[in-house]
């Protein structure tokens, strides 16, 4: 059986923490606000789970279009643009929902945060509990010799 990526580690653990927050803090948010507050954490949940995919999404991306290459001056280029994008993106949802009558915005707020620290958390785990080589390339002791080599 196949090992998953510390990436794929990391997207199911972060989904987990999702869901948490989400069922968790919309019960804590109709405890505080009703409906309204219900929906504010779920749009912070939602929107930060968007941003942690768009991170999978750009990483994929870069180590595609840099063929590997993690010092390629395009694999950053694709990784802090897609950065600013969320910046920007995160910034005018903000702006947009704050002043919708059924916002409660701390309880958007904290979810979110919640959210981002918890899939902090959560990459910190996989990257522990992934299977990652610390070397490549390099031939054991009863390991077959390619054809080709010398």
């Amino acid at each position: 059986m196949r090992q998953p990526s510390v990436l794929g580690l990391a997207l199911r653990y972060g989904a987990v923490v999702v869901a948490v927050v989400a069922v968790l803090g919309g019960a804590v948010g109709v405890l505080v606000a009703g409906v309204p507050g219900l929906f504010s954490v779920l749009i912070g949940a939602v929107l930060a789970a968007v941003f942690m995919g768009l991170t999978a999404g750009s990483i994929l991306v870069a180590e595609r279009v840099s063929r590997g290459r993690a010092t390629s001056g395009s694999y950053f280029g694709i990784i802090i643009g897609t950065w600013v994008l969320k910046l920007v993106a995160f910034t005018v949802v903000a702006f947009l929902v704050r002043d919708l009558p059924w916002m409660q915005p701390y309880l958007f707020f904290g979810a979110v945060l919640i959210v981002v620290i918890g899939s902090l958390v959560a990459d910190g785990v996989a990257l522990q509990r992934a299977r990652v080589p610390y070397v490549g390339d390099i031939a054991l002791p009863g390991d077959k010799k390619p054809e080709n080599s010398a």
